[in-house]
């Protein structure tokens, strides 16, 4: 088949950025004839599988769902923050540059908006794949955008989502919607393996000592420079070692995890990039909390990283479109902790099976031994996370991923309303290659 694969941003970073370039390596792997439609400036550094790239020209204007600096744009914006007429010059622009590589079976697009009217606008056969950050960040609470996504899937061949939480977002946000898929995204099961702690860090030392240079970190969406050095420092030892990895904004909740991680024995590996991670530093500084901050890693790190921690955090304040960080963690060779998740996936001498759903256990203010002081119910959260005992069987398969519940940020107070009440989608709903059924 020919598939003309559109995204509007770049391919590296962020969740929908990852994504976009595996679906590209799955569908050129298997065989079909992909290009690849993103505002990526070095598409040859990511593996794309052999998929051609195009990079439409949208005169310098990016609208966006979370605010962040881009190379090469000097004009970008929240999408609520943009009027119709400038989001539909920029549907227009793209949907040129699709139109100009037709023929093809199937244009496949990224985001209910603005990835729904790029691809209607084509003229060709497309579907669209939700997100959990439009649906989010930019449509809720703005119902001319949610009717404009509505309209856009109407015309669609098939709207794909990742979790029975995004199909109920989906329809919150624009209505009833038709043929609607639910696909649950994977891991590249050949990256994220299981690995003994002393190969993982002469792996990711090996690995930092590739990166490109950025003096001064000068380059956020870049590793921090002479990681290398860091990490072989920060890591000796024994110290129990907890890893978050994703973007650096507060609904992520990683101040949380600073605020739980006070007096607690251990060490925190904060990766990622983001608008709050000056904020964040400062914070760990003054809570005390010995914390390393990276800056953004690709998975070659990430795959050896993991190994070498003892606890995975998901501490979003809001509830996240799909755990993509809990199913790489659990490729890897991690279990989840029953205490903070409804369904939990063991890795156990490199075989892989599905556990029965636990019953979440939340640390709420209404638990019984639960204190109703909101920072104490934070500590207990990372407590339970880096105390618990080990799951029986040595090595990497005994170590957990946990994330703070929502029962628990409820207490909290963290985040905005939205973010703390919404019930949380799981955050593992089966193995599955990054690979879509176009027809069906």
């Amino acid at each position: 088949m020919r598939i003309l694969l559109w995204h509007g941003y770049l391919l590296g970073g962020t969740g929908s950025n990852v994504y976009t370039r595996q679906l590209a390596r799955e569908w050129s792997r298997a065989g079909h004839d992909v290009t690849v439609l993103s505002q990526e400036s070095r598409p040859e550094a990511y593996d794309l599988g052999g998929a051609s790239t195009l990079q439409p020209d949208v005169g310098g204007f990016l609208p966006v769902f979370v605010v962040d600096r881009y190379d090469g744009f000097d004009d970008v914006r929240r999408v609520p923050d943009c009027t119709r007429e400038e989001l539909e010059r920029w549907v227009e622009a793209n949907a040129a540059a699709v139109r100009g590589l037709l023929p093809a079976d199937i244009v496949f697009t990224n985001h209910v908006l603005l990835g729904g009217p790029v691809g209607a606008a084509s003229g060709a056969p497309f579907a669209v794949k939700a997100h959990g950050s439009e649906l989010e960040y930019a449509m809720r609470g703005r119902p001319d955008l949610g009717a404009w996504g509505a309209e856009a899937l109407s015309a669609a061949r098939a709207t794909f989502v990742g979790s029975g939480h995004i199909r109920e977002v989906l329809t919150e946000v624009c209505g009833a919607i038709e043929r609607v898929h639910e696909v649950p995204p994977g891991v590249d099961v050949e990256l994220w393996r299981p690995e003994e702690r002393p190969t993982a860090l002469a792996a990711l030392l090996a690995e930092a000592r590739l990166d490109a240079p950025n003096p001064g970190n000068a380059e956020e969406r870049l590793p921090d420079a002479g990681n290398a050095a860091r990490f072989e420092t920060f890591l000796d030892g024994d110290l129990p070692t907890v890893v978050y990895f994703g973007k650096l904004i507060e609904q992520k909740g990683v101040h949380v995890l600073l605020e739980a991680l006070r007096g607690v024995n251990a060490r925190a590996v904060v990766v990622g990039f983001g608008p709050e991670r000056a904020a964040l530093e400062s914070q760990a500084v003054a809570e005390g909390v010995r914390a390393l901050f990276t800056g953004p890693l690709e998975h070659r790190h990430l795959r050896h990283l993991l190994a070498l921690a003892d606890t995975c955090v998901v501490p979003s304040v809001f509830p996240e479109a799909f755990g993509m960080v809990a199913a790489e963690a659990a490729a890897a060779g991690w279990r989840r902790s029953p205490r903070s998740s409804r369904r939990s996936y063991r890795l156990r001498s490199g075989r892989s099976s599905r556990s029965r759903p636990a019953t979440p256990a939340p640390c709420t203010s209404g638990s019984p031994g639960c204190s109703p002081s909101p920072r104490r119910i934070a500590r207990r959260c990372a407590r339970r996370c880096v105390g618990s005992p080990k799951s029986g069987g040595a090595g990497p398969a005994s170590r957990a991923v946990c994330s703070i519940s929502p029962s628990d940020t409820v207490s909290l107070g963290v985040g905005r309303p939205a973010f703390g009440t919404r019930r949380a989608a799981p955050l593992w709903e089966g193995k599955r290659r990054l690979a879509f059924p176009l027809h069906g």
